[in-house]
């Protein structure tokens, strides 16, 4: 039974889970390439780590963070940075030579289903992946370098994130000309984010692939435009489709099925 967590990168998502997992009873070590967000993680009692991730894996007691027995890599790539699609696979490439190197017995990677890019249709886990940009590429090279790495490891596809500090009402305020109003929505909430990983510790299913997504999917300009009212921001203008928009609708069924997993917020209307 894994006792020991390793989260690399407590951000958005990595410090709220590292505290739930605290609540639980796990022992939770973090990382940061902030060190002014040390104190932070200590002071929530989170054993900190400042670490960097390129061609290596650079910081102090660098030993001592992968002294673990699950290991949740939780790094997205950054859209706009130069050479993402190599660099990205290279840093995770490092931090897997780092696990196998401590005998870490599990890996989470945080994944995106950005992967699928907009088919038309609705996606599985069983669909192809046509990542339609760099980072995105990156990712897949990425979830590649997990599935072969000799550990035991789970891949989460997590859609677009919402909740905690990210208030989707804040995204489009007062912007005009929006296209893609008709679009479906592939939104998750943090809290299922958080329960998803929670459940996966609780019930290992490796070896797997998971989309972690609300079950509903409202159109762009429906979520979005009640967002931004529930901010009390001006509502977004979005443009009259033409010609149907290019989508595609992501299916959490499996999670649901494998882990019996039962979303907290499964519909983005009420985020």
């Amino acid at each position: 039974m894994i006792k020991i967590v390793s989260i690399l990168g407590c951000g958005w998502l990595g410090l709220p889970l590292a505290q739930t997992l605290l609540v639980k009873g796990y022992q939770v070590k973090g990382s940061t390439t902030t060190p002014e967000k040390l104190s932070q993680l200590q002071a929530a009692g989170i054993t900190p780590f400042l670490l960097e991730v390129g061609d290596e894996v650079t910081g102090k007691q660098i030993d001592d963070f992968f002294d673990t027995e699950l290991l949740i890599i939780n790094i997205p790539p950054k859209r706009n940075q130069p050479n993402i699609e190599t660099l990205y696979p290279a840093q995770i490439n490092a931090i897997l030579k780092k696990a196998l190197q401590h005998g870490v017995q599990a890996i989470i990677f945080v994944s995106s289903t950005g992967v699928y890019g907009d088919t038309n249709e609705v996606v599985t886990e069983n669909t192809p992946v046509q990542p339609d940009r760099a980072n995105t590429r990156g990712l897949v090279q990425a979830e590649l370098l997990v599935q072969a790495c000799g550990l035991n490891w789970s891949i989460l596809r997590m859609a677009g994130l919402v909740g905690g500090t990210r208030k989707a009402g804040r995204f489009f305020a007062g912007k005009t000309d929006l296209p893609e109003a008709d679009a479906p929505v592939n939104l998750v909430h943090l809290d299922d984010c958080i329960g998803v990983v929670c459940r996966l510790l609780e019930q290992p299913c490796w070896g797997e692939i998971f989309n972690v997504c609300a079950t509903a999917h409202p159109t762009k300009k429906d979520f979005y435009s009640s967002q931004t009212l529930k901010e009390g921001l001006k509502v977004p203008d979005f443009l009259i489709p033409t010609t149907p928009s290019p989508f595609k609708i992501v299916s959490n069924e499996k999670v649901k099925r494998m882990l019996s997993y039962t979303f907290s917020k499964p519909d983005p209307m009420f985020f």
